[in-house]
């Protein structure tokens, strides 16, 4: 199959790698939702009974109820949907958000139209062979003192422009006029 996919003139292999991401992303989503469903509800349906109950369902069970997808309920409480296509710039957090998506059982449009930016972006980096620049490059700022002082810099301004955003937000909320 990857040999299939390098065959592909780039334009094609980027497509191929987003549809492959997001069908992946739309999964874990679902999966979410359908465990969380089964949880809330007694499913009447004989077929879905036999679906809950087989050891692979109740497998997946006791992982969508474990830490790793309750962190990215977490993330998706605290940062909101922006959290979504950023999760997929990164390794090991794409599959916690996007299954603590499905667990919150967000709305499935503002859902799938968040996460369509970050499998393009992650389409793109895979097929161009920048993930593997990007990791790199974060080796590097974690083995540089400066690298790391600008990179915590820039992470403390955007965080203190977020704060802003929502104070401004709140102020708004509370009085109009401003």
């Amino acid at each position: 199959m990857l040999d299939r996919l390098q065959a592909l003139p780039t334009g094609w292999m980027i497509l191929a790698l987003t549809v492959i991401v997001f069908f992946r992303a739309q999964g874990t989503y679902w999966l979410g939702r359908l465990i969380t469903g089964s949880a809330e509800h007694d499913f009447k349906n004989p077929l879905l009974q036999a679906f809950t109950h087989n050891r692979f369902f109740v497998a997946m069970s006791r992982w969508f109820n474990g830490p790793t997808p309750q962190k990215g309920a977490q993330a998706l409480e605290k940062w909101g949907l922006i959290i979504i296509p950023l999760c997929f710039l990164t390794v090991g957090v794409q599959t916690a958000v996007n299954a603590g998506a499905g667990l919150l059982r967000m709305n499935w449009g503002k859902y799938t139209i968040a996460m369509l930016p970050g499998c393009l972006a992650w389409g793109t980096l895979y097929g161009l062979g920048f993930l593997a620049l990007w990791i790199s490059l974060l080796g590097t700022i974690a083995g540089s003192l400066w690298a790391l002082l600008a990179l915590i810099g820039l992470i403390v301004l955007i965080a203190l422009y977020v704060m802003l955003q929502r104070r401004r937000r709140k102020a708004f909320a509370v009085d109009p006029q401003l």
